[in-house]
This record gives structure tokens, sequence and C-alpha cells, in this order.
């Protein structure tokens, strides 16, 4: 594997191995020293277009823990803001001996054109492009998933059969608000049906893609059908991108309020989960809108643990393209 672009590329033995590896590197770093020695020697460089707090200082963070050279490089206050092209900016990256790029970009396709270009001879890891795909959270994702729900003893009221082996068979998830903008959900979605889970979108008609018809999910306009429905293991709820939306929304539902009394979760509807269930975000939360801070903060939340997981992930994914096939050899 050169690059990670998008979940759609991964098979379900590709998905396993980087969670498999991702709890090898989790391992690591209940350590005193958390720093290995892997990629000694590699650098790699964080191009980030658009503004980001957890997915930036997630990779840089897995990079450093990997004994990696990391530069962090900002559209903003570079020459890109002064109108320099990505080819050009990837030429430069190409000159300073970028061994793989971790991109996020406003427009969806960038990672793929940064990969197919020629223009450099690192691996690239999509960081988000668009609304397009942002694999790595689709993969910490699965991996809060599978550490809490997979092999998990059966609770009060919980319904499912234990799940056996290392894919998400057996579960439910449930993706709920703002799918139409979300590159969470589209590699949610896909790498979710790869490992076997059956995929519930919840979302105003308004907010769902074109073409959903052809996804293979079940797609409810009610959080509390979906709740009636379904036995839901894991719900995650979306963040409205209001950024992406013209009138900040209200050309796609009709008031915040309204949208939080169909689509939000409270204390009541997440005690109607299994007890076993989780509730998820892929963050930053819109606290009031899209989940309350009694949902948010409870025991059944696993939002925080999300992004130390990433880490892991990360770690993962640079260490599987860049020294992976180097030690299996």
């Amino acid at each position: 594997m050169k690059h990670l672009l998008s979940t759609n590329d991964l098979s379900r033995a590709q998905a396993i191995r980087i969670l498999d590896t991702a709890e090898q590197m989790a391992a690591t770093q209940d350590r005193e020293i958390r720093k290995l020695p892997t990629l000694r020697g590699k650098t790699i460089v964080n191009l980030f277009f658009e503004d980001s707090t957890r997915t930036r200082i997630s990779f840089e963070a897995a990079a450093k823990r990997l004994s990696a050279d990391v530069i962090n490089f900002s559209a903003k206050g570079s020459s890109v803001s002064k109108g320099e092209s990505l080819k050009d900016t990837a030429l430069t990256l190409q000159a300073m001996g970028a061994d793989a790029v971790v991109i996020r970009h406003w427009a969806s396709g960038a990672a793929y054109r940064l990969a197919e270009s020629g223009w450099m001879h690192g691996s690239v890891l999509n960081a988000g492009d668009g609304t397009h795909q942002h694999p790595t959270q689709a993969l910490l994702d699965a991996f809060t998933m599978r550490k809490h729900l997979i092999g998990a003893q059966e609770g009060p009221g919980a319904h499912m059969q234990t799940p056996t082996g290392n894919d998400l068979t057996g579960l439910t998830v449930g993706l709920v608000g703002d799918v139409l903008h979300s590159r969470v959900a589209r590699s949610n979605v896909s790498l979710l049906t790869t490992l076997g889970a059956k995929v519930v979108l919840v979302s105003p008609p308004t907010l769902v893609p074109v073409g959903i018809e052809s996804w293979p999910v079940e797609v409810v306009h009610g959080l509390d059908e979906a709740l009636d429905r379904f036995d839901i293991d894991a719900l995650m709820m979306l963040r409205v991108q209001r950024e992406r939306m013209s009138g900040g929304g209200s050309s796609f539902f009709p008031s915040a309020q309204e949208y939080t009394r169909l689509f939000g979760l409270d204390g009541d509807r997440m005690r109607r989960l299994p007890g076993h269930a989780i509730v998820m975000h892929p963050g930053p939360m819109n606290r009031g809108l899209e989940i309350t801070a009694e949902a948010a903060d409870s025991e059944r939340s696993v939002i925080v643990e999300q992004v130390s997981n990433g880490v892991a992930v990360r770690m993962a994914a640079l260490y599987l393209l860049l020294a992976g096939e180097e030690d299996a050899q």
C-alpha cells in the first residue's frame, strides 16, 4: 500500500491489518517512554489547507512518537496565500525530501491529485478532502467500536450475540445528522460495511446526498424512528457543518431548535439505546445542537477516547506506509 486516500480502497484484510497494528501501537503508549525508533530518519509533512486542531495535532503526535521528523505547513501565511498552486507546493516538498505528506484540503479529490500526479514520490495520507473522504477518522472510529463492542459481554437489555473475529460483523451503527456535507459519514459507510457492520443513516431529507439509493445503508428521517426500529450498538452524532451551508444552515432545516428536536441526542434518547451501546462524535461538537452536554459527557460517551485512539491509528497508518514493507522484507 503506497497511499491512504479513501476507505473505498481498503480491503477487509487491509483494514483489519491497520486496526491490529493500531492495537499494538496503543499498547506502547502505556509505557513510560512512548517513543519508538521505527521512522527515525523519515520526514513527514503535515500540509493543511483547512483549519484543523484534532487531526493535525494527532498526526503530528503520531509521527513524533515514531521518531520521524515533522514539518507543519499551513496554507495561511504561506506562499499558497499568494497564489501558489498545489503542484508547485508539492514540488517544493519533494525537493525538501518529504517521505510522506499528510494533506487536508477544501477541494474533494485533492489528495488523489497529489498522489497520482507524479509531482512527488512519497506516500500521501488523506486527512480530509472537501466532502469526500477522511479515512483515518473512519479507522479510528472502527478501532473504538471494536475495542468496546467486539467480544464484550452482553449487558442489561443488550440484544446482540457477542461478535467474534477481528471485524465488526454483527454490529449496527447509526450515523446521525448532516450526511450531505460529511466526509466522515462517507468514509465510515464504506469502511463499516467492508468490516461487516450494518449502517443506518439518520438525517433530514435535505441533508441526504443525491444517489443515496446506491449506498449500502438504511435511511430514516428521525432519530426517534431509528431508536424504535433498530438495536443500535454505536450512535455517532455528525457535526452540523454550517460553514458549508448557505445561510448557515437555514436553507437545509427550518431552525436549530427544530433540528435538535428531531435529530439531537439528549439524555432521554440516549437511555433508549441498548445497555452496551456507545455514543460517538468526530468533533468538534456543536453542544446543544446535535448533542447535549448530558449525552456528550456521559459514561456511554467515548468521544474523548476517539481522540486518543486517533493517535494510535495514525501511528499504524504511517508505520505501514513507510516501514511496514521494509520490516516484512
